[in-house]
């Protein structure tokens, strides 16, 4: 059942990716030939209208072949004024950023639906305080609730983290205590600690960490597109900062996952209810929509760099160069593939 939902979590992926490009294409006049979800032998079509819908074999990706754009051979053009080469470069790169756009749109909308549901959170109740830190000096204790600090409510431990790291001087907090509030003052210090990439960083702290208590919050109409908005960034931050120590060694290559590790993660994620799958959807149709805007030519962000250069230049690059370029693009990511893969391989039948 896990295997089932996962393939259908990646086909409801790529087939929002490609809804993008199609509707953006059909908005600009032109034909859309194919749209496929899947890629290899085609199990199933259907023709409507002009266009061919079909299911393949591999549920690996999908695409949408356009009249005049083929990636598989760049230089093949049509001057009809429907085809996707005649348009405007703008207007291209509108099309070709409407996938990795419908992407972010559906991490949206899935982050909205969970905060309508319920978030679970630590709750702001103090677990264990360091000796000597600031919170033990100011007379904080475990199983204080926080309530307030600088005149802020506080729902969540989160708000806690961010608060501190957003202080200017001391920190006025108002704790809960054996039925009454009381109000301390604590100046946080700057101490190291090892952030999710293993590298030590510097951060402001009062030395106390989470009861390991959760609450469930719901978040109402007017704060929904705020969470919503605020959870889409920090993904796409995640993401970003993670190909960043991927680039600077941070993170090693063996670290990569394919298709195997988000199948297993996905199937992990449906067996623990409905709000951790969607989350998981959420962050991976922002890691699609971020691959694919990677200036890499194959992907999205390439073709979009080849068509920023015309419309700059107002001339296109030369046949030789698109050639050379996408089939360094399509080698770079064939080897991304293997090498992810691999890893999966590797970790199965290794037992990590």
């Amino acid at each position: 059942m896990g295997t089932l939902t996962s393939i259908l979590v990646l086909s409801f992926l790529i087939f929002f990716h490609e809804l993008g490009h199609f509707l953006a294409a059909r908005f600009f006049g032109v034909h859309v030939e194919v749209f496929s979800i899947g890629f290899g032998k085609k199990l199933f079509t259907k023709v409507v209208g002009n266009t061919e819908y079909c299911l393949s074999l591999i549920p690996l990706g999908g695409y949408v072949q356009m009249k005049g754009q083929d990636d598989r051979d760049p230089t093949k053009v049509s001057f009809d004024s429907d085809s996707y080469n005649t348009k405007e470069p703008w207007k291209r790169i509108i099309i070709l950023f409407a996938g990795p756009f419908a992407n972010f749109l559906l991490a949206f909308l899935l982050f909205m639906a969970i905060g309508s549901m319920g978030v679970s959170k630590y709750a702001p109740i103090i677990g264990k305080i360091s000796e000597n830190s600031p919170a033990f000096e100011a007379g904080l204790q475990e199983n204080d609730r926080i309530v307030m600090i600088n005149g802020t409510l506080i729902e969540g431990w989160d708000e806690v983290s961010t608060l501190i790291q957003d202080s200017m001087g001391k920190l006025e907090l108002k704790v809960e205590r054996a039925g009454s509030v009381q109000t301390l003052l604590i100046t946080p210090k700057i101490n190291e600690y090892q952030n999710m990439f293993g590298e030590t960083k510097q951060k402001k702290m009062i030395g106390v960490s989470p009861s390991g208590k959760t609450i469930e919050v719901n978040y109402s109409a007017d704060k929904l597109l705020g969470f919503a908005y605020d959870q889409t960034v920090k993904a796409t931050k995640l993401i970003l900062t993670s190909l960043q120590k991927l680039v600077e060694g941070v993170v090693s290559p063996k670290e990569l996952g394919g298709i195997i590790s988000i199948v297993q993660v996905t199937s992990e994620a449906s067996a623990a209810g409905i709000v951790a799958l969607f989350a998981l959807t959420a962050l991976i149709s922002v890691n699609l929509g971020v691959l694919n805007l990677l200036p890499i030519p194959a992907l999205d962000g390439g073709h979009i760099m080849f068509n920023a250069y015309e419309l700059i230049t107002k001339r296109a690059p030369s046949e030789k160069v698109l050639r050379g370029m996408t089939t360094a693009g399509w080698m770079l990511l064939l080897s991304l593939m293997a090498l992810s893969i691999f890893n999966d391989i590797y970790r199965l039948t290794n037992g990590n």
